[in-house]
């Protein structure tokens, strides 16, 4: 197996492992994935994944070998199907995940970087939907990356296929910051324990609140997210955070 789980506590580092292909999508990989963030989803004792990949760099998307090699229609289908059900996995999963990026994150990995809650770098690292330069559009990792950054400098990248460096990556909002490599494992560590210091049923509840009303309209998102808060503060957790916050006390989460 091409990915690596280090448990620590509430915080798992999932690492893509395979360097001689930059971390590749491939089927085998992406099918890997899948199965760690499920797993991941349902141990109660994981509060916040870190997602990363070894080597010289993050993800360099699909593997273009085995790409040149499936020939037919069924078989593209099935890899780029089976990449958006990886991104759906992330995105509609309960806990947050947080990409850590060095090297280069291009096309499918871009993508991956994208559908992550949050995402930091290096201050050398480099992002790209390069599709256009092989003459493949890339339209799949753009539904990740063009939800997260505006229009504009979506189409550049993607119609120029250069890549951007991190600075101008936080800046247009594709990542939350930027670091040197020598400081980059603490600062996302720092974000990650922060997130696992709060009640993980709050944490699940309001992720899956912020995916779903983005796709809504206003009124329809109001009432949707005042049905969800209702059912947040029906929460046992919900009771104590107030009652803390008034005994100025820290909480006792349960969870429940």
């Amino acid at each position: 197996m091409n990915i690596k789980v280090i448990n620590k506590k509430n915080i798992s580092r999932v690492v893509i492992n395979e360097p001689k292909t930059y971390n590749s999508l491939s089927f085998k990989n992406l099918n890997d994935l899948i199965k760690v963030f499920k797993k991941l989803d349902n141990d109660k004792n994981v509060k916040v994944v870190i997602l990363e990949g070894a080597g010289k760099g993050f993800s360099a998307g699909h593997n273009l070998k085995e790409v040149r090699g499936l020939k037919k229609k069924e078989k593209y289908k099935k890899l780029f199907n089976l990449c958006s059900k990886l991104m759906l996995q992330i995105v509609e999963g309960r806990k947050p995940v947080i990409a850590k990026v060095h090297g280069a994150a291009y096309a499918a990995g871009c993508q991956l970087v994208a559908s992550c809650d949050l995402a930091y770098s290096t201050k050398d690292a480099l992002f790209a939907t390069p599709g256009v330069n092989i003459g493949l559009f890339c339209s799949t990792p753009m539904v990740a990356v063009s939800r997260k950054i505006s229009r504009k400098p979506m189409m550049k990248m993607l119609l120029t296929g250069e890549p951007i460096k991190a600075n101008y990556a936080k800046e247009i909002g594709l990542i939350n910051g930027c670091f040197s490599r020598s400081k980059l494992n603490n600062e996302v560590l720092k974000v990650a324990k922060k997130i696992a210091s709060k009640s993980n049923l709050t944490i699940k509840i309001g992720k899956q609140t912020f995916y779903k009303q983005l796709e809504m309209p206003l009124r329809k998102a109001y009432a949707y997210t005042s049905k969800m808060m209702t059912i947040n503060m029906m929460a046992m957790d919900a009771k104590e955070g107030i009652s803390a916050f008034l005994e100025k006390r820290k909480p006792i989460w349960k969870n429940k």
